[in-house]
């Protein structure tokens, strides 16, 4: 991705230090844990299950004084502020089509564990949002995770996974958060899942409407890039999951989608850049 002279967010609180501990790589609002924390997903789980109403909020904006970071992750932080910054743009104008006002989420960058409005939650649930506080949260050694254990890497397929969790804060503002949430606590859990899967789908169509305006903003993209976020993408399909944990797939407990399901909303959303199209409560739930 082309960032040079791109400004940073001024909405990211950096707790890195406050929380070491022992880290497991993962996806949260993304897609799933990964190989070794997979046990959430082959019993059906959500992976923010794992929170729990745990004490208060840290509150420090700086690194701890004895954490120092590695010249890579020092990396990985600028540029996810950047991409941060760039769905700041974004989200703005699209509200503002919309005849709304977009409230930008704040970002949490920290290590090992963290406590959030949704409780505590440890780098197992790799990155997360968390419409209590409307803060995503991350552990930045997951990028490196991503290229070396999933072989998902690349710039864009990180911030796919930033701009995925901004989209699900767009659907807390529009509404749909919160409506979905609901209605998953009437229903049974194959149903429940079903509403998950949807919504995790559209976060992922609002992934690639960020990534058709931040290029026609500011001509962002390079040769390569969208296919880096359809890898990352096919990389965390519930299906691809449970087959690489267990040898097979139960469609069941699927609650994110399968990997074609999320390649397709994710290339759709960066091919037509319409908000207006990312609807994946309407359409058969086979049709998805």
């Amino acid at each position: 991705m082309r960032l040079d002279g791109r400004r940073y967010s001024n909405n990211v609180e950096d707790r890195r230090g406050s929380g070491r501990g022992k880290t497991i790589a993962g996806i949260g609002g993304i897609g799933g844990l990964i190989i070794a924390a997979l046990f959430v997903w082959i019993s059906g789980g959500n992976p923010l299950s794992v929170l729990n109403n745990g004490s208060s909020l840290t509150t420090s904006n700086e690194i701890s004084s004895d954490y120092t970071p590695t010249p890579q992750e020092e990396e990985y932080a600028n540029f996810a502020k950047q991409i941060l910054a760039g769905t700041e743009d974004v989200w703005t104008e699209e509200f503002k089509e919309m005849g709304l006002t977009y409230r930008a989420p704040k970002m949490v960058l920290y290590t090992g564990s963290v406590q959030s409005a949704c409780g505590s939650a440890t780098s197992a649930v790799g990155p997360f949002y968390c419409s209590g506080d409307e803060t995503l949260y991350i552990d930045l050694s997951f990028f490196e995770q991503m290229d070396k254990q999933m072989k998902a890497g690349g710039d864009f397929a990180y911030a796919y996974v930033i701009a995925h969790e901004v989209g699900h804060h767009v659907q807390h503002l529009l509404g749909t958060l919160n409506q979905a949430h609901s209605e998953m606590a009437r229903v049974s859990e194959k149903e429940a899942n079903r509403i998950s899967v949807r919504t995790e789908l559209q976060a992922d169509y609002y992934a690639g409407v960020w990534a058709y305006h931040d290029n026609r903003m500011f001509n962002s993209l390079e040769p390569g890039d969208i296919e880096e976020g359809l890898n990352a993408a096919s990389k965390i399909g519930d299906d691809y999951l449970q087959k690489q944990a267990q040898g097979y797939a139960v469609p069941e407990t699927f609650n994110h989608g399968r990997s074609d399901q999320r390649v397709r909303w994710l290339k759709k959303g960066a091919t037509t850049g319409s908000v207006s199209g990312g609807d994946t409560f309407s359409p058969n739930y086979d049709n998805l």
